[in-house]
């Protein structure tokens, strides 16, 4: 099956931290492969803007360079390389200052889409908004589009908003969560609200429990200054998994269109109980297997950050109320992998009596990597010798069963891009969804930070804290295994 390609209408989109580790790593190569793969309009335009002092070519030769380091071998098309290269230019600006701003207003075109992508810390964030209302580019129908954190607190997300409100409204504004452009995630919404098969049984007649895994190898030594300041509740937890709880969770909308989605998501984050100080697990990971431990890489001996959380959640909904949601995610774990699974509950009563292969039915969602979507059923063990049962896997990778390959499935910043230049907000957070997420989550931490808990010390290459194995263990449960 081959991918249709839609073309977006032409826009000018502005790059603010042009120059930086996200624009270069993520932004400008999802935007050259939405330009090879044909969706780009002729006259699209993507400006860059820094602190740098670059000119249009020398900037074009750095994210030549940039692309020809970063692009696998199959993607490096000398024609489309040139042409995306053309697209491009540079305005050297101080976003707290005057320099660069009269240029970068005069290079914007009126009659085209107008995109700012705010891809600089929060700091900045009300200093390019007023900057933008200043030199009149804030116009009725431009985009921004701001990259997390949002807030550091539910104080500080408000002070965001209402910052970013001063000067744009809600619709123009698009909170970018990544992980709502991953394919699997959205299929997530297409099966449940797609297929007859699962809706009837997505509640707590026929669900046991939910898990959501995002467990990665590395470490972090590199942004240790900042990681010490959030720790994986709010880098992970807040913002990430709180919207797969969402979309795993929320009532189907009357239509799959910006606000009817986000509506439901908001009930969800609403409905969410107090999480109990011994449903919750803390952890920090240890030296070993030539890794330096979280202390170090913090550089910071005397650190209570967490780098690995694992709760448990429950919604307060018809649906759902009495099912257990499991929320795991830390650093320096066995294997990179982030991963849904519902389980559903046993038979009421087995006619096979108790077989060793007799498990319950689990729907996996596999967002990285390999993303893709299994359920596990019990069948007969082929051959004679009577009823003998056991598990199997219904697979469906993305990449066999629709016949593409790895390049034709979009990157999130690809396709979340795309959509900021369509003006469509689905797939992006809405502030008092964020501001709800802050409300769940600034007592959790404020509880543990008001008994000055230390998190607990666990193995590099581990699932986590022995802990975070009895928080299920004591429900009769297990954690699926971290595996690549």
């Amino acid at each position: 099956m081959v991918s249709r390609v839609i073309p977006v209408d032409t826009f000018d989109l502005v790059i603010f931290g042009a120059t930086g580790d996200l624009a270069t790593r993520k932004i400008l190569p999802a935007l050259y492969r939405r330009d090879l793969a044909g969706q780009l309009a002729e006259g699209a335009r993507i400006i860059g803007a820094a602190r740098t002092e670059f000119t249009d070519d020398t900037w074009r030769a750095e994210v030549r360079s940039v692309l020809d380091e970063t692009l696998p071998a199959d993607l490096r098309d000398t024609v489309a390389l040139d042409r995306f290269l053309g697209r491009l230019g540079y305005v050297p600006i101080d976003v707290r200052g005057e320099a660069g701003w009269p240029e970068l207003a005069a290079r914007m075109r009126a009659d085209v889409v107008q995109a700012y992508y705010f891809s600089v810390g929060p700091s900045l964030f009300g200093d390019l908004a007023q900057r933008l209302h200043v030199h009149g580019m804030n116009t009725a129908e431009c985009r921004i589009v701001v990259e997390k954190p949002f807030g550091h607190d539910l104080e500080t997300a408000r002070a965001l908003n209402a910052t970013l409100a001063a000067h744009f409204d809600e619709h123009q504004i698009y909170r970018i969560d990544h992980y709502l452009g991953k394919e699997t995630v959205q299929n997530l919404m297409a099966i449940r609200f797609g297929n007859m098969l699962f809706e009837p049984l997505w509640n707590a007649q026929y669900v046991d429990h939910i898990q959501i895994t995002v467990a990665e190898t590395v470490g972090v030594a590199g942004r240790g200054g900042y990681y010490d300041k959030s720790g994986a509740m709010r880098d992970m937890v807040q913002n990430h998994m709180m919207q797969l709880l969402c979309l795993i969770a929320m009532e189907p909308p009357y239509a799959f269109e910006p606000d009817a989605v986000r509506d439901e998501k908001l009930k969800v984050i609403r409905a969410l109980d107090p999480v109990q100080p011994a449903d919750i697990v803390r952890g920090q990971y240890a030296a070993g297997n030539g890794h330096a431990s979280y202390l170090d890489d913090a550089e910071n001996p005397a650190s209570r950050t967490e780098s690995f959380i694992a709760l448990k959640a429950h919604v307060s909904s018809w649906r759902w109320k009495g099912t257990p949601f499991y929320l795991r995610t830390g650093k320096r774990m066995r294997a990179r992998t982030s991963e849904i699974a519902i389980t559903f509950k046993d038979p009421p009563h087995s006619i096979f009596g108790a077989q060793e292969g007799q498990k319950s039915n689990v729907l996996a969602i596999r967002l990285q990597p390999n993303e893709g979507i299994k359920l596990k059923v019990t069948i007969k063990e082929p051959g004679p010798g009577g009823m003998r049962l056991v598990e199997v896997p219904l697979d469906m990778s993305f990449a066999e069963a629709l016949g593409t390959s790895d390049r034709d499935i979009a990157d999130a910043y690809e396709r979340l891009i795309m959509d900021v230049i369509r003006g469509n907000q689905t797939l992006f957070m809405r502030g008092d969804e964020v501001e709800a997420a802050w409300a769940w989550t600034d007592p959790i931490i404020a509880a543990w930070e008001s008994r000055e808990e230390v998190p607990q010390s666990y193995d590099p290459g581990s699932s986590g804290p022995e802990d975070a194995l009895m928080l299920m263990h004591r429900d009769g449960r297990r954690w699926r295994e971290v595996k690549p």
